[in-house]
């Protein structure tokens, strides 16, 4: 899945969200949503519309780009200007165990934080361990479940808290 004009980028980077790289999101989940399971509404309505199920909505889908290939993508979904959902993470399986999952995961962390959300959750089901693995490396713990009436999938939901950052002001700073 290449990337046009990005050839000579050796360095993995993660990047925001271009129409050219629909096809790439879509390929990517594909892959491990009919692996483990079956393609629902919900997967077809983000994966045909990622510009006005997401980005016009808020949210945004990164990628990572390595000599011009998308190796991996991750969406974050705006529900509220409190909330943000990580959903739709693939890592390419010739890419996988390189640390992308990390490089996904700090993108949408940091763009919730530039946000000033307050949470991110992510619904998932425990069969993908080693995704299940990532989000708790990051920070996220299990809550209940919540009815997600979006995905028969789904049978865990984790969440990390958001703490504000602290605004020192200038005074404070220098009276220390």
């Amino acid at each position: 899945m290449g990337v046009p004009g990005r050839s000579g980028d050796s360095k993995p980077r993660v990047v925001p969200y271009r129409e050219e790289f629909r096809a790439a999101f879509e390929a990517l989940n594909r892959e491990w949503i009919e692996k483990y399971f079956t393609l629902e509404p919900a997967d077809r309505e983000i994966l045909g519309d990622p510009d006005g199920k997401i980005i016009e909505a808020g949210g945004q889908v990164f990628f990572v780009v390595e000599r011009g290939e998308i190796l991996g993508t991750c969406a974050m979904l705006r529900h509220s200007p409190d909330e943000y959902e990580i959903a739709k993470m693939a890592v390419a399986a010739k890419a996988r165990g390189r640390g992308f999952g990390d490089l996904l995961m700090d993108a949408c962390i940091a763009f919730a934080r530039e946000r000033e959300a307050h949470r991110v959750i992510i619904v998932s089901n425990t069969v993908l361990e080693p995704a299940i693995r990532l989000y708790r490396k990051h920070g996220f713990v299990q809550v209940p479940l919540a009815s997600d009436a979006r995905y028969k999938r789904a049978n865990i939901r984790l969440e990390i808290e958001l703490q504000p950052r602290e605004r020192v002001s200038h005074h404070e700073a220098t009276a220390q």
